[in-house]
């Protein structure tokens, strides 16, 4: 391949489809729709009448925003399109694949998205095309599971034909400051040729600037080290938080302490869920496992963190015993079930081992939740969620997201007498709170 193949290509005549229009696809096809061509492809027909309409039910693209990208019909246009329809796809020269990469219930990485994903693009695929990888895998998982499927079904020669890429995702579900746009962007490239395509495919949109890697290899291994690390940090302020409650002192007034020398990594107990954090760590620990290490750190980190909603579940039960509450039968009111605050993703949300371990006490649980989808905590999680305050009181108040609507609640009023208050995210007036993580 020559560079001056690609280098000599006018810009104005790439078009790129974006495969997996959720957290991740949409805010990325809608920034390239402001300078390219786009097709935004999904599964899910309700979502694309949703967008195509000028609507986002996750939040992350305001409506008004989208509706500035967004086009009628499929063209050399610059704007967005979005469809369901692979025939949509065919004339796009770059293909850009965000679809989620989940674990199974024992923890073991679950590629089947990916190569769904990668078998649709392989149906379009013709020369000179470049197949971008954004989803978080193990390092080598597209090289090594993706483009032999690429290769299968389009007949077509990887790195003759056509090429691949990876540059991992770094949104953060929520954060209305750290856009996608404003977020320093990793890319690579299955030649260097064509790393330096795609970096400058990505420069052209992202003003925090980008990171050419080396390798493809490289690139998937910096995204899931950085949830690792975020992980195996977390994990430690949880274990701490367990040793200080035995010493009967303050978790925060130790951190709020520590946090005043200049390198201290002020991190925060608390119950890690989500798609990124409480997930990547099994990536890494699986393909270090199939190459004969056993990773005793990162193991160790998330078996904790994933044990932290049974822990505040005892210590909630322990605070009720106090008061002469009797826990089987007991009111408790959930504040919070998406797995981050401000955000409407209830993607494997740690708030539910939370749950699942009060109602195994006998507890009746009520959950209270402004920012999530009814609908799909109840596909989820079989259990029903309110988005406005029920008219009762209640025996204990658990708080596990710290939402900014919570921080008007008059949580006096929902008490009922000698009622408990728990504050599993150091958000509540200490006045109130009869425990906290």
């Amino acid at each position: 391949m020559v560079l001056g193949k690609f280098v000599n290509n006018n810009m104005n005549k790439d078009k790129i489809a974006i495969i997996g229009l959720g957290y991740v696809g949409l805010p990325l096809a809608r920034l390239f729709a402001t300078k390219y061509p786009v097709v935004g492809f999904d599964i899910n027909t309700d979502r694309i009448t949703e967008l195509m309409s000028g609507i986002d039910s996750t939040l992350e693209v305001d409506n008004e925003t989208l509706k500035s990208v967004l086009i009628s019909e499929n063209s050399k246009k610059t704007g967005l399109f979005c469809t369901n329809q692979i025939d949509k796809i065919k004339d796009c020269n770059y293909f850009i694949i965000t679809v989620p990469t989940p674990v199974d219930k024992n923890n073991r990485p679950i590629l089947t998205p990916l190569l769904k994903a990668s078998e649709t693009v392989g149906g379009v695929l013709k020369k000179e095309d470049i197949v971008i990888y954004e989803s978080t895998v193990y390092p080598g998982a597209t090289e090594e599971d993706c483009v032999p499927v690429l290769e299968k079904v389009s007949g077509l020669q990887f790195n003759k034909d056509f090429y691949a890429g990876y540059s991992p995702e770094r949104i953060n579900p929520g954060d209305k400051e750290h856009t996608v746009e404003k977020i320093l962007k990793v890319t690579s490239g299955s030649t260097l040729e064509v790393g330096e395509k795609v970096n400058e495919l990505y420069k052209s949109v992202i003003t925090a600037g980008t990171h050419l890697a080396p390798t493809i290899k490289v690139a998937e291994a910096s995204k899931v080290i950085e949830n690792s690390q975020r992980d195996i940090n977390i994990a430690f302020v949880n274990e701490l938080a367990k040793i200080f409650n035995l010493l009967d002192i303050d978790t925060h007034d130790v951190l709020e302490a520590a946090c005043t020398k200049w390198n201290f990594l002020p991190f925060k107990p608390g119950l890690v869920g989500g798609h990124c954090i409480g997930v990547d760590p099994y990536y890494l620990a699986q393909k270090a496992q199939e190459n004969g290490y056993h990773p005793e750190i990162i193991l160790a980190g998330r078996r904790l963190n994933d044990g932290m909603g049974d822990y505040v579940a005892s210590q909630i039960v322990k605070c009720m015993i106090k008061k002469d509450i009797s826990v089987n039968g007991a009111s408790i009111l959930i504040l919070g079930i998406t797995f981050k605050e401000n955000c409407p993703d209830v993607r494997n949300t740690k708030a539910i081992d939370l749950i699942v371990s009060l109602k195994e006490y006998g507890a009746n649980i009520t959950i209270h939740d402004p920012w999530a989808d009814q609908k799909e905590v109840l596909h989820e999680y079989g259990l029903t969620s309110l988005k406005t305050l029920p008219n009762q009181k209640f025996d204990t108040i658990v708080l596990t997201v710290s939402h900014n609507k919570f921080k008007g609640l008059d949580y006096q009023s929902l008490k009922n007498n000698n009622a408990v208050i728990y504050d599993v995210k150091n958000f509540i007036d200490d006045t109130y709170v009869d425990g906290r993580l």
